[in-house]
């Protein structure tokens, strides 16, 4: 097995390792919805919980194979990588929370809007954060995405909050995990950790009360609670082997991949309504990425072409 724990390249640059990752990643979050809907007669709460707790020994599982639980050790040691850790895990806990809530009354399109504007917010993030200069392009597609905000927001009287509420704790999620002072497994596990004992506490009281769908379920309840630790983490840490090894940019592009999935799941599996406003909003966010993909293409062939 490739050791995808592997020092990260000195240079803020892409490579086909961490594209293959963030590849992987973001198809398998394209199908998620559709497990979440297998759970949407639970409590989101319950179901974020779940996604805590066994998340925790896939993870650890994980670290074992790859030999690398020594390296919590000094990550423990850190009061500042802790503190980072406990950041990215409050803001995944909002975005997980925001998204199971979403699928489960039937507004998988809103969560397809949020993850579109995702790149676009990536790249005003990178302007504000790490002062990269925007081009008359980026802002271009950029203006493009807050028209369509805007339209949404007269149609319905008030802010997108589902997917804007998505599109901002990914979108810090994403740049602070890059960040994260530790490997991205590693970084992962933390996070769980950190996230863990609320989460138990949990599910202890709502077992014992009898509102709680692991014991007082039925069968296929319990499996799809188990395994929403591997739904989870599987994705998230391929996901965070491909940040640490792509530019946030880059990351950028590709994050429309899976709510292009989830929009087509949305409108053709679980039938939602497809509202003409949404629809103009969905085509100025495609306009966008379609022009902002135009030139970072044109972009790299250029490059080539200089090499």
């Amino acid at each position: 097995m490739a050791n995808i724990d592997a020092p990260l390249p000195a240079k803020n640059e892409d490579s086909a390792r961490g594209f293959a990752f963030a590849l992987t990643a973001y198809f398998m979050w394209g199908f998620l919805p559709i497990y979440m809907k297998a759970v949407a007669h639970m409590s989101p709460i319950e179901v974020l919980a779940h996604r805590v707790i066994w998340s925790v020994p896939v993870a650890g599982i994980v670290l074992m194979i790859l030999r690398r639980t020594g390296d919590l050790t000094v990550a423990f040691r850190s009061p500042r990588t802790l503190l980072m850790a406990a950041l990215t895990a409050a803001l995944i806990t909002v975005n997980w929370g925001i998204y199971v809530w979403a699928i489960s009354v039937d507004r998988a399109l809103d969560t397809a809007l949020g993850y579109f504007i995702n790149p676009l917010f990536s790249i005003f993030l990178a302007a504000v954060l790490l002062k990269e200069r925007l081009q008359p392009v980026q802002l271009a597609a950029i203006a493009l995405v807050v028209a369509a905000v805007a339209i949404l927001t007269v149609d319905a009287g008030g802010l997108p909050w589902v997917s804007l509420g998505l599109t901002v704790s990914w979108g810090f999620y994403a740049f602070f995990r890059k960040t994260l002072p530790v490997g991205p497994n590693q970084g992962f596990f933390l996070e769980v950790l950190l996230l863990s004992p609320p989460a138990l506490i949990f599910i202890l009281y709502s077992e014992t009360s009898g509102s709680g769908h692991l014991s007082n379920g039925s069968m296929s309840d319990t499996l799809l609670l188990i395994g929403s630790g591997l739904i989870t983490a599987g994705p998230l840490m391929i996901y965070a082997n491909g940040a640490k090894l792509l530019r946030l940019s880059t990351i950028g592009i590709m994050q429309y991949i899976a709510p292009t999935m989830i929009f087509l799941i949305a409108v053709f599996v679980f039938n939602e309504p497809l509202s003409a406003v949404k629809l103009v909003a969905f085509a100025l966010i495609w306009t966008a990425l379609a022009i902002y993909s135009w030139a970072l293409l044109s972009a790299s062939r250029g490059r080539s072409a200089a090499e």
